[in-house]
């Protein structure tokens, strides 16, 4: 083969391209080298890499991915308008460790200026662990739930949601002692942050597509006195 040759990602690719995720002894991709095959497809997908191995999304549909990803970006991106200091953002290329690069559906930081966990990278990507990530997954079974959810706790991603749309169910996990423990509802089936204060998510609302109530909810976090002194925090 000739030298210049960079081979195409597939999923499940390791370091030998002829080895695939049914051999476990394979080399597992670095992610320098992720990064250059991802950078050289043709066309651009979304691709992870996760424990050293890629995954590469198949085409999404509205009702399973779409529409519940838009209605997560818009409860966050209110949130982030609301708050300065807190920015976020939607499927972007996110470096945690040498093994691990994944593009999460949507995140929350704050700016390490302001104590922030993440930096932008010369090349504008994220480096390091956001405080917030979440993810839509389609079912319990997806790797959002196990090897992710491994890395993003050995990483430091503070809290973490997935949101499981075939089962209507949303999980809410909180670092604790390095490791992640689920939140449960209050006795409004509110759940609400404690990275981010005032961030509270109606999540039956939620999964029924109600985005008016779940932002009229936050709308009540953001009123809270929590969410005046976490301003107050950031501006000081």
């Amino acid at each position: 083969m000739n030298k210049t040759t960079i081979i195409p990602l597939e999923n499940g690719d390791m370091a030998d391209a002829t080895l695939r995720v049914s051999c476990r002894a394979a080399k597992r991709l670095t992610r320098d080298e992720f990064e250059k095959r991802y950078f050289a497809m043709p066309k651009h997908k979304k691709a992870e890499l996760i424990e050293g191995i890629v995954y590469i999304a198949s085409p999404l549909r509205f009702s399973a991915h779409g529409q519940p990803h838009f209605q997560i970006n818009t409860w966050l991106g209110v949130y982030a308008a609301a708050t300065p200091g807190v920015k976020g953002a939607d499927n972007t290329t996110t470096r945690l460790d040498k093994d691990n690069e994944p593009q999460p559906d949507a995140m929350l930081f704050i700016e390490s200026s302001l104590g922030g966990q993440i930096k932008i990278s010369k090349d504008d990507y994220i480096e390091g662990a956001p405080e917030l990530i979440v993810e839509v997954a389609a079912s319990s079974a997806t790797y959002d739930l196990h090897d992710k959810l491994k890395v993003y706790q050995r990483n430091g991603v503070k809290e973490y949601l997935v949101w499981k749309v075939y089962e209507q169910e949303l999980s809410w996990f909180r670092l604790s002692k390095g490791e992640y423990i689920s939140v449960a509802l209050d006795e409004n089936g509110v759940i609400k942050s404690q990275v981010f204060p005032g961030l509270w998510l109606a999540v039956k609302s939620l999964i029924e597509g109600n985005l008016a109530e779940v932002l009229n909810v936050l709308q009540q976090g953001l009123s809270s006195s929590e969410h005046q002194k976490f301003l107050s925090q950031l501006n000081s």
